[in-house]
């Protein structure tokens, strides 16, 4: 059974809207408020290392599916076998790129052979995973400001809690912190 693992940008009040700039969002860029620390992004960067699956939703594969390919910092992202859950994207251009119809497609995902799985961005995606009791692990870089406002990556409309151990935590000299929960089962 494959490990299925979320990782975000977030903000102390859970935010991870338009970490990177991406326009049309009130806070839009807001990461870059904060001096980068090369070993934050250092830590990032051995994620796509890591996985052996890119999963993500539609609106997250329209994002990166645009930008990503275009750039060697994610060669590692763009080589790998990828899969969008969307109703909207039927024909996908990105190279080694799949569509799945449903969580129970991610279901029947997860227990094929192979090792981690990871969801970047795909917020709406994250939220019914953690509802559908499909996310394994957390990652998440969190940033030390209050935005207010702004979509996360956590339901609100959850049945029941997700329970999470902290198994990893790295505080670096900019005050962000990269923190690895695991779900508790």
């Amino acid at each position: 059974m494959r490990t299925l693992v979320t990782t975000h940008f977030v903000s102390l009040d859970g935010v991870a809207e338009a970490p990177g700039g991406e326009p049309g969002y009130r806070h839009s860029g807001w990461t870059m408020d904060i001096e980068p620390d090369p070993a934050q992004y250092e830590r990032k960067g051995r994620e796509q290392e890591e996985a052996t699956a890119f999963l993500m939703g539609g609106r997250s594969y329209d994002a990166f599916a645009e930008v990503w390919p275009t750039m060697d910092y994610f060669a590692g992202w763009n080589a790998m076998p990828k899969y969008v859950v969307s109703g909207t994207v039927t024909d996908p251009q990105w190279n080694n790129t799949s569509v799945l119809a449903s969580l129970d497609d991610v279901a029947a995902l997860k227990e094929t052979d192979g090792g981690p799985i990871f969801v970047q961005g795909s917020m709406l995606l994250t939220q019914n995973l953690l509802k559908a009791g499909l996310v394994d692990e957390m990652r998440l870089m969190v940033f030390p400001v209050v935005l207010g406002s702004g979509r996360g990556p956590f339901p609100t409309d959850a049945e029941d809690k997700v329970r999470l151990t902290l198994v990893d935590s790295t505080t670096y000299a900019n005050g962000v912190q990269y923190q690895v929960l695991r779900v508790q089962r």
